[in-house]
């Protein structure tokens, strides 16, 4: 029995011997198969995690390629706190060179919270962070030196980019800015906020660095080129912040748009910021409408409004040039009596005369003549208490009573034909105003010039809103104003260049009145007449060195005329019409 036992014994450790032998030649055969390396090259390949990358954000530029919006870099400062060594010498370095508080740094240091890393400073400035890492540099260097470690070992310095405007201050109304969460905010980086943040995405990155070059490359945001013309910005805000110092304004605004395709060429209002300080927005701006103003402050517009009633009366054929009405001084309308603005009659007037002496009776009498229907039919078609529809953010829609309206009283026939009662914003009135200047047709105002994306450029085509007036009476309504700034000899007037307009002094409702020392004046024209290249608008808010727009706005749009002309390169009419003719 024992031998039986023993022979059991023996044959079975031969065979565990053999599985186990067998068992170790199919181990290495298998790791070292053809099948063994797809394995491994599988493995690999499913090596990493999931990461969601952001685009760098789309730069903002000027008709003429000047940086108005960019990116710049800016740097995470935190400590590793596993490699951290001195957190006492860590803590003095950044009081010193980034202003930190002592006490603070030492406390996240010494109770991180189970953070491996602890951030101490975000956003510091390149140049700033450059010096840091200089010193920790040097201290490394100087330590290993002598085989220590370095007071600094765990500082650690992560770069990411933030939002920068080289121009500062410049156009602060029209870009709007881009707050540390990578939002915008106001005109062109709240309207377009989507385009030129881009889209993240998320990809797989393996953990191989030798493989990064397998990471695909994220599209930045969308790149924009504005329609704005730089230098006319600027000189249309220097002139502006001159205007309302020298007139003693509360505020203002400057518009100038070329009345051919709508694009806005400049866009100055006050107050303005410096947009890379955009935390400041709080105590620069009292309301968010104040922002911009010129796209989002309603008042009443006053006489410069006449030039719609006058081209409506014109296209609608009930009046002429040579019309003549007999100014007595006060007419009625709606059971109420209207005056003029000095409360006197000025006897047989031309349809010219009623626009050069800017008659409130004229004009109530012409909107009479045209009934409530046909005007305000008028009004809508100009786009009287509708949006523009600019292409900035913010926009308010201003306000047009109209029959019907629960708050419409008859009389506002006669007042708003002469823009009491009538609220509007300067881009507006602008707008308004493009169809007497653009041969009866009225253009959409917009900022946006073109996109780039990907390394192609696509532009913007202009957007037409209709034709409220024909051709002819187009011509004939800038041919009266012209002769009505001429015989008046008005301030406005702007050497070598016949120009179109009108001016605007209007008395602001105050608790239910009419304040008679606080008014908005305004002045709105355009030129050349022959073929209008610039519409401007120019509205100052409570001057106070004199109440009439014939002081103050209307030598500001002279000026701003003048600068236009230079900067857009627009000959003299003398010489404009003798090349011409050759």
């Amino acid at each position: 029995m024992r031998q039986e036992y023993a022979w059991r014994s023996i044959a079975l450790t031969t065979l565990l011997a053999f599985l186990s032998v067998a068992v170790l030649v199919q181990m290495i055969r298998i790791q070292y198969s053809p099948e063994a390396e797809v394995f491994r090259a599988q493995a690999e390949q499913y090596s990493g995690k999931f990461q969601t990358f952001y685009p760098e954000r789309g730069e903002i530029y000027d008709r003429n390629g000047h940086l108005l919006a960019g990116n710049e870099a800016v740097y995470t400062v935190g400590v590793n706190v596993h490699e951290m060594k001195d957190a006492h010498t860590i803590a003095l370095t950044l009081v010193a060179y980034l202003g930190l508080n002592y006490e603070e740094v030492m406390r996240r240091l010494q109770d991180p919270g189970g953070l491996s890393f602890v951030t101490l400073a975000n956003y510091v400035e390149a140049e700033d962070a450059s010096t840091l890492m200089k010193l920790q540099e040097q201290m490394t260097a100087d330590a290993l030196a002598v085989n220590q470690h370095s007071a600094l070992d765990g500082l650690e310095f992560q770069p990411h980019l933030q939002r920068s405007y080289p121009e500062n201050a410049l156009a602060s109304n029209i870009l709007g800015f881009v707050n540390r969460e990578g939002k915008g905010y106001f005109g062109v980086e709240e309207k377009y906020n989507d385009l030129l943040a881009g889209n993240p995405v998320q990809v797989w990155v393996p953990e191989d660095p030798n493989r990064a070059a397998e990471i695909p490359r994220i599209p930045n945001g969308t790149t924009l080129i504005l329609t704005i013309n730089r230098d006319l910005q600027a000189a249309a805000e220097e002139a502006l912040d001159n205007a309302i110092y020298e007139y003693g304004a509360h505020n203002g605004a400057v518009i100038i748009l070329d009345p051919r395709t709508g694009e806005m060429l400049a866009m100055a209002t006050t107050p303005r910021m410096d947009l890379n300080q955009f935390w400041n927005y709080p105590y620069v701006y009292d309301q968010s409408y104040l922002y911009n103003p010129a796209i989002s402050m309603q008042y009443e517009p006053g006489s410069v409004f006449k030039i719609l009633t006058m081209a409506a009366g014109l296209d609608l054929g009930v009046i002429a040039p040579n019309t003549l009405f007999n100014d007595t001084g006060s007419i009625e309308v709606g059971g109420a009596i209207i005056q003029n603005w000095d409360r006197q009659p000025w006897g047989a007037q031309d349809m010219i005369g009623c626009l050069q002496h800017s008659l409130n009776v004229c004009h109530a009498w012409i909107s009479t003549k045209m009934g409530e229907e046909n005007f305000y039919r008028y009004m809508n078609n100009f786009g009287i208490g509708h949006p523009t529809g600019i292409d900035l953010a913010g926009e308010s829609p201003g306000r047009l009573k109209q029959p019907g309206d629960l708050e419409y009283f008859p009389v506002e026939l006669g007042t708003n034909a002469f823009g009491q009662g009538v609220a509007v914003t300067p881009i507006q009135m602008l707008t308004a105003a493009t169809p007497l200047a653009n041969q009866g047709r009225l253009v959409i105002p917009h900022v946006l010039y073109a996109m780039v994306r990907d390394g192609r450029q696509f532009n913007i085509a202009p957007i037409h809103g209709g034709n409220p007036i024909s051709v002819p009476t187009a011509r004939t309504i800038s041919e009266m104003l012209a002769i009505s700034l001429e015989n008046e000899a008005s301030m406005a007037l702007v050497p070598g260049y016949r120009v179109a307009g009108k001016t605007g002094t209007a008395q602001i409702p105050v608790d239910g009145y009419y304040d008679p020392y606080s008014v908005n004046a305004s002045f709105i024209g355009w030129g050349p007449i022959d073929d209008p290249r610039f519409l401007i608008y120019v509205w100052l808010e409570r001057p106070t060195t004199s109440q009439w727009a014939n002081d103050t706005a209307a030598p500001l749009f002279s000026e701003i005329a003048q600068k236009t002309v230079i900067l857009l390169g627009i000959p003299p009419d003398a010489i404009r019409l003798q090349l011409v003719n050759q």
